[in-house]
């Protein structure tokens, strides 16, 4: 198991277009120590929309 100190940690990206759906993705938090917000597909709404990462 992935330790919470883990240099990926594992993260979700949620909609912002307040459908509910999210990806779940790693990140290396050496090269990206912020929010993650990337623009991909959202079923619901059937569009490309942002999302953003949660924790």
């Amino acid at each position: 198991m992935a330790k919470s100190t883990d240099v990926r940690p594992i993260i979700k990206l949620r909609s912002t277009a307040g459908t509910g759906y999210t990806y779940v993705t790693r990140k290396n938090r050496r090269n990206d120590p912020d929010r993650l917000v990337l623009r991909k597909f959202d079923p619901v709404v059937r569009r490309h929309v942002d999302f953003k990462e949660e924790r």
